[in-house]
This record gives structure tokens, C-alpha cells and sequence, in this order.
């Protein structure tokens, strides 16, 4: 059996994305000679090239790009060993790193956390973060995958996937003070206090386009991504919130909001993103084939 040396793939790794020997021997901290000579005891023990020179860069070889895919993996998952003994957390779970945008409502990420773990017996770490955030996350290999309420740019990386897997009804909610409001939905909106989320969502965009549509002027008093806070907010009085239904379901069960009205049409789509690994994570794999 041949035996691999992980130092040598550590080396190979710093080298690639340093793009040059001198740069890794500078990060590494290792003369350029004893650099140099570790990179040829890879190739010779692989028995491949893995770099090409190119106007004196160092250009990876169709070879050097898989094995660069491998030795990203091969730290990975030792970072995650080390992570796993330091927390004292080892067992036989399958670890589950799930990301979460704070827009997505924590209802949806408990039952996709629920689903993971009907997989089979896993320890689910849940992750929160914006859309950029989760990305780089996603491509470091930090997180196995996240729920978004955007599809993601996935033009970052060809083997990123993303599927939909619920399209929520949004509804105005509000406190006992707004029930008044239900009588002549939605025009009975015009000059009411709103709680919105940000410029940037698509439900944002929606529910402008609704209210210069049907001539209703809102007033804007809060807007927010996180729709946790959205939920306190009108809870306490502050204005109605425009809320998947998904989101609000304990809160309506407790009289602390009150559905006013469902706005047609309008729907938040939420997706759950991954990426293509060498490795997969099982849990992963699964859930993203059954949704």
C-alpha cells in the first residue's frame, strides 16, 4: 500500500492558491529549496505534474486541479476533527453544518433541521448569516448547505446547486389594535403604519409593486431583514408586518398578532443551496434529493 504524506498536500495547497513558491514559502514560513523539494516528492510519488510554468506563474495542470480538490477537502475535514475533539463532541453522528439567512423564518429551519436528522443520526449545527456570508461559507466548505430566500448567485461556482422547495403565502399581521383593518382589505392599508423588510428582497419589490399598483400609501416605520424582529415589532403596536404566513403560525396561535389579510399573488420562495463536493456529506446529499 502506498502512504501518503499530508504535509505534502498541505505544501501543494499554500502553493496553488499563493500561485507562486516564494509567496507559500513566505505563509509557511520555509525556505523555497526545502518548498520546492517537498512539491517534487509529491509529483514524483503521484507520479504526475501538477503545475505548469506560465510567464513565470505556476499554472495548475487538469491533474494538479483535481488533486487541489482533494487536498481542500483532506483540510477540511481535518479543521473539522480538531473542531469535533476540542468540543468534546465526538461520536458516531454525522456532523450537519446548516446555514440560515436571518430573513428565513425559524420555523422553516427547524423543519428542515427535523428532516435532516430523519436521515439518520446526526448532529445538526445551525449557522446564520447573510447571503454573501453563507456563500463564501458554502465554498469554504464551513456549511453543507443554507436556506435562502433567494435563489443565490451560482455563478460564483458551476458546482453550486440551488432548489426551491416552498412558496409561502404572505399575509398582513398585527396587534389586537389593527383587527379593524380586515374591513376592507387591502384598501383599508392606506396611511397605516407598515413593518417591511429591506430594499433588497424580492418580497420588498412585491409588495411595492402591490401598494403603487392598487394606489394604497403606506407609512414606512421599520424595515428589517429578520423577520423575528419583524414579529416583536408588531406584536407590540409599532405597525403591521408583512410576514409569510409560515412565519407567524405561534404568534396567531397565542393572540399576539392577528392575520389581517392575505395580499394575492404574493408569495416568499425559499430555496436551500449547496455545493458539489469530492466528499459529500450524507445527510446533505439526501436532503437535497428529496426536496
Amino acid at each position: 500500500m502506498k502512504w501518503l504524506n499530508y504535509h505534502h498536500l498541505i505544501y501543494f495547497r499554500e502553493i496553488a492558491n499563493e500561485g507562486s513558491i516564494s509567496k507559500a514559502s513566505e505563509k509557511l514560513l520555509i525556505g523555497q529549496p526545502a518548498l520546492s523539494a517537498q512539491l517534487k516528492q509529491l509529483e514524483d510519488q503521484l507520479e504526475i505534474e501538477l503545475f505548469e510554468r506560465k510567464n513565470r506563474k505556476l499554472i495548475l495542470t487538469d491533474a494538479g486541479k483535481v488533486v487541489l480538490k482533494y487536498a481542500n477537502e483532506i483540510g477540511q475535514l481535518g479543521q473539522e476533527l480538531l473542531q469535533v475533539i476540542a468540543d468534546k463532541s465526538y461520536s458516531n453522528k454525522t456532523p450537519f453544518r446548516l446555514g440560515a439567512l436571518d430573513s428565513v423564518p425559524k420555523q422553516i429551519v427547524w423543519e428542515i433541521a427535523q428532516k435532516a436528522r430523519s436521515y439518520g443520526d446526526c448532529f445538526v449545527s445551525i449557522v446564520e448569516g447573510d447571503q454573501e456570508e453563507l456563500t463564501q461559507e458554502l465554498l469554504s466548505r464551513n456549511i453543507d448547505c443554507f436556506i435562502s430566500n433567494y435563489s443565490g448567485d451560482i455563478s460564483k461556482d458551476k458546482n453550486m446547486n440551488s432548489k426551491s422547495f416552498v412558496k409561502a403565502p404572505v399575509s398582513i399581521y398585527g396587534s389586537k389594535q389593527y383587527l379593524d383593518c380586515k374591513n376592507n382589505f387591502p384598501k383599508s392599508l392606506n396611511n397605516q403604519p407598515m413593518i417591511l423588510p429591506t430594499h433588497h428582497s424580492k418580497l420588498r419589490h412585491d409588495l411595492d409593486y402591490f401598494f403603487d399598483s392598487k394606489k394604497i400609501k403606506i407609512l414606512s416605520e421599520l424595515e428589517t431583514q429578520d423577520t423575528a424582529l419583524m414579529k416583536i415589532f408588531a406584536a407590540q403596536g409599532a405597525g403591521l408586518a408583512a410576514l409569510p404566513d409560515i412565519a407567524a403560525l405561534d404568534q396567531v396561535r397565542n393572540d399576539t398578532l392577528y392575520k389581517i389579510g392575505t395580499l394575492p399573488n404574493i408569495k416568499e420562495e425559499y430555496w436551500i443551496i449547496s455545493s458539489k463536493r469530492t466528499i459529500d456529506n450524507p445527510i446533505a446529499s439526501k436532503l437535497m434529493k428529496s426536496i
